[in-house]
């Protein structure tokens, strides 16, 4: 693997702030200091990235993500993933929480850019699919890479996972062990990853011979409180669902939450899935089944392809990975 300006900082004995300031041709770096990063970018055959050498002239030394999702755990995970990224290659990272739908997003974005003068920006969801911040960073020849997006493909770069295939895996899992009532809770209509996961949801049930029941489908936000809406409601059901699939973990908790309240026993009476694998999935009881989604990895790779400068548009999966917990089991007779 190309070597990253953490790699010099570490051979070089230094910070990669040094290394940077060699690279920049800063003033204030003792001689000394210098052959030695130098000479450490020698031994490791070092070639700045191209967004590594852009940074170093005019440019801010700054990225910026911008994101609109109200999951504090996704957003987390992103952040740490991109910020991982940047470390290596002594970029700073700004993060701009944003509206997709507000008619000043393309103000916003332009307001970012103005002020920050940042060299790049990546977005994550339900931004990443906003017509308005896309407009507004091809207009100003922005670089610019998209975390999981759901429309219009071949406008950027951008680093997703397989949300079908992911919703069809899970499903799947609950066909196996017997159950055909089978509830799902949408996730949040302005995020693409819904319809997706939704799509897979389906295509299981199809491939399995089972019909598509809409009474059995809810509406939900990504939040607690509409877990817990669509399962008083999927519960209140002549022939309730033995098993419920939640889109995310956070509604899945509203789920356990209400059948607790009922006096259901978990897993025997209800069933009960989720995704994402945030930390609470596994602290709750019982333990959630889930699909894993990848999000700190994908955050990664897509400042990985920003820093790498690639013409065209590139775009990388990451592969997600069901996790199997106490939640789920066979149907009781």
């Amino acid at each position: 693997m190309r070597a990253t300006i953490k790699d010099v900082s570490a051979l070089a004995g230094v910070s990669t702030k040094t290394v940077s300031r060699v690279l920049n041709r800063e003033k204030y770096v003792s001689e000394d200091l210098r052959q030695r990063v130098e000479g450490a970018m020698a031994q490791l055959n070092f070639q700045p990235s191209a967004a590594a050498r852009m940074l170093a002239g005019k440019r801010s030394h700054q990225i910026a993500l911008i994101y609109g999702s109200q999951s504090p755990h996704y957003i987390h995970q992103i952040q740490t993933g991109i910020w991982a990224r940047c470390v290596e290659e002594g970029v700073r990272l700004l993060a701009q929480p944003s509206d997709p739908d507000s008619p000043d997003l393309a103000l916003e974005v332009g307001g970012l850019i103005d002020q920050t003068q940042v060299d790049g920006v990546i977005l994550s969801a339900p931004v990443t699919d906003s017509e308005a911040a896309l407009d507004e960073l091809d207009r100003r020849g922005m670089p610019y890479v998209r975390i999981s997006p759901g429309t219009d493909h071949g406008r950027s770069s951008s680093v997703s996972m397989d949300d079908v295939q992911a919703a069809d895996d899970m499903t799947s899992h609950l066909i196996e062990l017997g159950h055909k009532r089978i509830g799902f809770i949408i996730g949040h209509t302005n995020h693409a990853a819904s319809d997706l996961r939704l799509f897979g949801y389906r295509r299981a049930l199809d491939r399995a011979g089972l019909a598509y029941e809409p009474r059995y489908v809810r509406q939900g936000y990504f939040d607690f409180a509409s877990g817990e809406a669509a399962a008083e409601v999927l519960l209140d059901l002549p022939n309730a669902p033995t098993a419920i699939f939640a889109s995310n973990d956070d509604m899945a908790a509203g789920v356990l939450a209400v059948a607790h309240r009922r006096g259901l026993a978990l897993p025997e009476q209800l069933s009960v899935a989720g995704f994402d694998d945030i930390a609470l999935a596994g602290q709750i009881w019982p333990p959630l089944t889930t699909v894993r989604q990848p999000t700190r990895e994908m955050a990664y790779a897509a400042a990985a392809l920003l820093f790498e400068g690639v013409e065209g548009a590139v775009h990388r999966r990451i592969a997600h990975q069901l996790v199997v917990r106490a939640s789920t089991a066979a149907p009781s007779a």
